[in-house]
């Protein structure tokens, strides 16, 4: 209830409420609630004489038994005449009541608003702002279509009061939230914009030049934080304004460092919040080796922190640093405290970050200590958690295995340590990876086998076993210890213990048997033919028994084999326990677009998952194109030519004929992807596209990410790849269709198959059109499939290399380019960023020990063209000078182009 002074005070309503609190029972209530009801029934229709205090009184008790939970359908037309008075107390009753009970497809909402249009014309303050405040809290689309052209008007006007110039930018950006294809933003979005050097700081703030605020020595933290999160909006800018934008940051890093002037706990609040804002936007823009391993070692002094909110916070920002190419090794340097974090911290939640922060920073050089560190820890886990450990334990023990008779003990001990929570898509994984190596098979069979001896053991175990004895079960049986017979009585052993689903299995395992090992066939139909399999109560286990009994005696030995034959090996294709672990986390988590920002330089063992996706392709199918395991849709005819327009342009046309110019920051962004393969391609405030590829030789797999950012759906999502003619002739390209339907907060992935036919120099063009709110939208990208992503790097000793360099001495074999640096010269950048390009980095080959020398070949269908690169720092001078020499004169020069620009 509002505010009210002595001498307005309602005593009828503080009766009223006195005497509804004073009841003893429900029924009471709803009988006092029905006599008031009644008399304000006979008030409003038989006195028409009633003042504004009456009448505000009795919209006054409306409005409480609303709040009650009763049901009202009458007063409505008196709070609206409320809205006419000229007394504060009145007019503010009746926009209360109408943002509450007033329905957006009322007949009075004509009335309503030219009510609103009065106060808002006024010019009187305090009216204005209850004006605003009521079309913020309805927010309905009439109210965006009546006064969307009115506010910005309002909010750039030079008379307008700073209070409610904060009221109306507040109003505008719910309305925008609520119907954005209805309030002009860019009409008014360059007059807005100034409203941040505004001298007030409430206007300032609302519309979101620091002013002369601190707050406990921390300079306006709460608009600083602002200012930092919506610069995370948008893509990286300009060189010229990253500039000056990297010293701000770099000034909130230092400051964070220096010693606090204040004890108290606001000072380090403040002082935080703008820090981690601060490291939040340098991890958004990604660009910055620096500044990302300083936010790192920043980050790090919090994981050993007293106060548990800065500890989580830490290990939560430190896993979107992980997933950093630049900042991924300082992440790893404090893989001990985090192991520690894991196993003494207090609280869950600390602990769950910690799991995420050691999942995200893994990679083949610590896979098997931090595989081992989760195993160990998810023996006390707590409940909640284990599911998605086990998950994550699965896919790091796959990724990163080297050895896969380490990833198959991995396996076991996950479903002997947690076997209730492996989910079926862990042992579904297991047996598809057994199968498909040859050189882990007859371990696989050895260790299941020495697992079933438990006198304990989980029914996920003995399906892997029962699966894998069943195929494989002939590599051990040589061995007395694990003779056929003797395999079949132990799985036997475990099958009146397991469920229907399991017997099932067994039963399947034990007909393979009968091809596998005859001597135990007659063994196994015993076992079919007793009553309880014939006669089971399930139908599925009666089936089987039947059919396979009856196979068993009737079939020759050569169709035996033939049905029971061995398993072919599975298909290439995503990985089901990722696929799980995405949905259990959710869209847009670590495990969706910042799992596509990482990169690493070592090639992973599980391949990405290919969720088929859809856009036209524009290049001929190549059948090898396809190795990669992937299904090719119908070639599309290529797109027409880029047109004019802007980054979301022709917003009022209904045309999506054509495609948009490349959008702003596009070739800044291609050139960042040239020595990485994974990372976000291109981000505005609506769509963020994320890139995960890999390439072998001439054939490339790249799986595009589309983030739908808004809580609004895209409808008719339509992503084209456009290659001019010259392009299609030497790059294969083929696509899926992805969903036309993208729901808001939801990630959508399309895979795209590569093939290099010949050496290229353009790059592919990724047209996205789709409608948001009403509006066409149109982003058109530079794809980054560039010569060098078919790279294969080449070791060399230092004698080879020279004889092949002098080999290649023609003029038109070598290209050289000299130029001026343009990144700080940093060793280990340089040297990551040549491994990134695709060579081998040979190391003590060059005299100068200053120098980088690479080698590597182009695969492409046609051909194979070697390459070596020579890059000659000068540090005084802050040149480079690069020297490339292929068997071919085009490929030296794209190579040269593309590495140039590198640094």
């Amino acid at each position: 209830m509002p505010a009210v002074s002595k001498g307005d005070g309602m005593r009828g309503l503080a009766v009223f409420i006195s005497d509804i609190r004073n009841c003893k029972s429900k029924e009471a209530e709803i009988k006092r609630i029905n006599k008031e009801l009644a008399n304000i029934r006979s008030k409003f229709k038989g006195d028409k004489a009633l003042d504004g205090y009456s009448k505000k009184k009795y919209v006054c008790k409306l409005l409480f038994i609303f709040l009650l939970g009763h049901d009202i359908d009458f007063g409505h037309m008196e709070a609206v005449n409320l809205l006419s008075s000229n007394r504060y107390t009145e007019k503010q009753i009746g926009y209360l009541f109408i943002s509450v009970l007033v329905n957006s497809n009322s007949e009075l909402i004509r009335l309503i608003n030219n009510a609103i249009k009065n106060d808002l014309a006024s010019r009187n303050p305090t009216f204005m702002g209850l004006a605003l405040h009521c079309i913020a809290n309805v927010g309905s689309r009439e109210m965006a279509e009546a006064f969307a052209g009115e506010i910005p008007k309002i909010l750039v006007a030079g008379d307008t009061m700073d209070s409610v110039k904060q009221s109306a930018a507040l109003c505008l950006l719910r309305l925008h939230r609520a119907s954005p294809d209805l309030v002009p933003v860019g009409d008014w979005t360059s007059r807005v914009v100034h409203l941040l050097n505004d001298q007030h700081l409430i206007v300032t703030s609302a519309s979101t030049d620091l002013q002369d605020y601190t707050y406990y020595f921390v300079p306006a933290p709460w608009l600083s934080v602002k200012l930092l999160r919506l610069l995370q909006c948008y893509p990286p800018p300009d060189p010229a304004v990253r500039g000056r934008l990297t010293e701000c940051l770099e000034a909130i890093l230092n400051k964070a460092q220096e010693p606090p002037k204040s004890k108290k706990v606001q000072h380090s609040n403040a002082k935080n919040a703008v820090l981690f804002e601060a490291i939040s936007l340098v991890t958004h823009h990604d660009s910055e080796p620096n500044l990302l391993v300083r936010a790192c070692n920043q980050l790090g002094q919090f994981l050993q922190h007293r106060e548990t909110n800065l500890r989580y916070l830490a290990l939560e920002s430190m896993c979107t640093l992980a997933s950093s190419e630049f900042s991924h090794e300082a992440v790893k340097t404090h893989i001990e405290t985090v192991i520690n974090a894991l196993k003494t911290e207090r609280d869950v939640s600390v602990r769950q970050r910690a799991v995420d922060l050691l999942y995200a920073m893994c990679d083949r050089s610590n896979a098997q200590q931090i595989v081992a560190e989760m195993l160990s820890y998810l023996e006390t886990a707590d409940y909640s958690i284990r599911e998605e450990i086990v998950l994550k334990v699965a896919i790091l023990a796959e990724k990163y295995a080297v050895d896969y008779t380490w990833y198959v003990d991995t396996i076991l001990n996950l479903i002997r340590i947690a076997g209730d929570y492996v989910s079926e898509e862990v042992w579904y994984r297991v047996i598809q990876i057994v199968i498909n190596r040859d050189d882990v098979q007859g371990y696989a069979a050895k260790t299941v086998f020495e697992a079933l001896q438990a006198p304990a053991c989980h029914e996920n175990l003995v399906k892997v076993g029962g699966y894998i004895l069943g195929e494989f079960g002939n590599l051990i049986a040589g061995d007395p210890r694990s003779s056929p017979l003797t395999q079949f009585h132990l799985l036997h052993s475990k099958f009146h213990l397991c469920s229907v689903p399991t017997r099932a299995l067994l039963l399947s395992t034990y007909i393979k048997f009968v091809n596998l090992f005859p001597e135990v066939k007659g063994t196994i139909q015993d076992v079919l033919r007793s009553d309880s399999q014939l006669k089971n109560a399930d139908v599925e286990l009666q089936q089987r028994a039947v059919e396979y009994l009856r196979l068993s005696t009737v079939a020759s030995t050569d169709i035996l084999a033939t049905v029971l034959e061995e398993m072919p090996p599975f298909p290439e294709r995503e990985s089901s326990i990722l696929a799980k672990l995405k949905k259990k986390k959710g869209p847009s988590t670590v495990t969706d677009l910042e799992e596509a920002k990482r990169e690493r330089s070592a090639d992973v063992n599980g391949g990405p998952e290919p969720a088929l996706a859809s856009t036209s392709a524009v290049s001929t199918p190549s059948p090898s194109a396809d190795l990669l395991g992937l299904g090719a849709a119908p070639p599309v005819p290529a797109g027409p030519p880029p047109s004019s327009g802007g980054l979301l342009v022709d917003v009022f046309s209904d045309s999506p004929s054509a495609a948009a110019p490349l959008a702003p920051g596009s070739e800044d962004n291609f050139a960042r992807f040239v020595c990485k393969n994974n990372g976000v391609l291109f981000e505005n405030q609506l769509l963020q596209i994320g890139l995960k590829s890999e390439f072998r030789q001439n054939l490339g797999r790249m799986f595009i990410f589309y983030g739908n950012k808004t809580s609004t759906q895209f409808l008719n999502f339509t992503p084209t790849l456009i290659c001019s003619d010259d392009l299609q002739a030497n790059l294969s390209l083929q696509t899926k269709p992805v969903d036309p339907t993208v729901d808001g907060g939801a990630q959508v992935q399309q895979a795209v198959n590569i093939e290099c036919v010949s050496d290229f120099t353009e790059a592919p063009v990724l047209n996205i059109q789709f409608r948001y709110g009403g509006t066409f939208q149109n982003v058109s990208v530079k794809l980054p499939i560039t010569l060098n992503k078919f790279f294969q790097p080449t070791e060399m000793a230092s004698q080879d290399f020279f004889q092949r360099w002098k080999q290649l001495s023609n003029p038109q074999q070598e290209v050289q380019s000299i130029f001026k640096a343009k990144h700080p010269m940093d060793t280990e950048v340089t040297k990551a960023k040549i491994i990134g390009f695709g060579s081998a980095l040979l190391e003590e080959v060059d005299p100068n020990p200053a120098n980088f020398v690479g080698a590597g070949i182009i695969h492409t269908r046609t051909a194979q063209i070697g390459c070596l690169l020579r890059l000659e720092p000068n540090l005084q001078a802050q040149m480079y000078r690069l020297t490339l020499r292929t068997s071919r004169e085009t490929v030296s020069q794209r190579l040269c182009e593309l590495l140039s620009e590198q640094f």
